[in-house]
């Protein structure tokens, strides 16, 4: 009885969050700024490949994603739905550790993430065949929406498996790189929100060498950070973070979150 009762609880709980969030809109388009927005954006490792597990279906009430229907819900893995293969990635576990402790922000999602998808796809009127998605076309589409009832605070970029087979794409890659987060700073008015890049995981050479490449990203991106691979495990395919790589992946990618945030605040001043 105890337990049906806490569930009752919960889902109520979550039920007040969710229209009290969706109730931000206002005519005058001022969105709640202590509802923090963050973008997810790139391939399959974005958007999880790790297996759901008990803690995945766990509600947290302070945060919440973007559904499919683009209605805030409460954020449970998977948070895409690219594909079928969708699981654990590093999203949740990143807003876990965004959370300030003193409960006056909560967090919303945007995972827009496609699987398979080489960096040429995310540009205007890109068509990915084999997920019938427009990748940045779609994101941009769901981003703006939840934008109607939060702000956005930053982005998160995993991508570069479908580019790294060979080497000569790599001067290619950074300035199409550096084009989509112009891009999207210029569409949405924001020159300065936060991007951190993660880098691929340490299981090809192939992929060492992107991952050599990726350090001069905050060099050619301003309020830009790169986040470390390092140590990560896959789910034996050398190629997916497994679920506690992805989990702890997402932690990083916090780390260097609150680092250009913190030091934004500190040119602000």
């Amino acid at each position: 009885m105890k337990f049906v009762i806490g569930l009752m609880t919960g889902i109520t709980l979550s039920i007040i969050l969710i229209q009290s969030v969706m109730a931000q809109e206002s005519p005058a388009g001022k969105p709640d700024t202590t509802f923090h927005i963050y973008l997810l954006i790139g391939q399959s490792n974005m958007a999880g490949r790790g297996a759901v597990d008990s803690i995945s279906k766990v509600q947290r009430p302070r945060i919440l994603m973007l559904d499919k229907n683009r209605q805030f819900v409460p954020a449970t893995d998977p948070l895409h739905f690219d594909k079928k293969e969708a699981g654990v990635g590093p999203g949740i576990s990143f807003a876990e550790s965004m959370l300030p402790a003193d409960g006056a922000v909560r967090i919303g999602l945007v995972p827009a993430a496609v699987g398979g998808t080489s960096i040429t796809l995310w540009v205007p009127g890109a068509y990915d065949s084999i997920t019938k998605t427009h990748p940045y076309d779609d994101a941009m589409v769901r981003l703006k929406e939840a934008l109607k009832y939060g702000v956005l605070k930053g982005i998160l970029w995993h991508q570069g498996e479908s580019n790294s087979g060979s080497f000569s794409v790599s001067p290619t890659y950074m300035s199409q790189l550096e084009a989509l987060i112009k891009r999207i700073r210029v569409e949405l008015h924001v020159p300065d929100v936060p991007v951190v890049v993660g880098e691929l995981g340490y299981y090809r050479p192939a992929f060492s060498h992107f991952n050599a490449m990726l350090k001069q990203v905050p060099d050619s991106i301003a309020f830009s950070a790169v986040v470390s691979a390092e140590g990560l495990g896959h789910k034996g395919d050398n190629l997916h973070f497994n679920t506690a790589a992805a989990r702890e992946l997402g932690k990083r990618y916090a780390v260097k979150m609150k680092e250009l945030q913190q030091a934004a605040q500190g040119l602000s001043k």
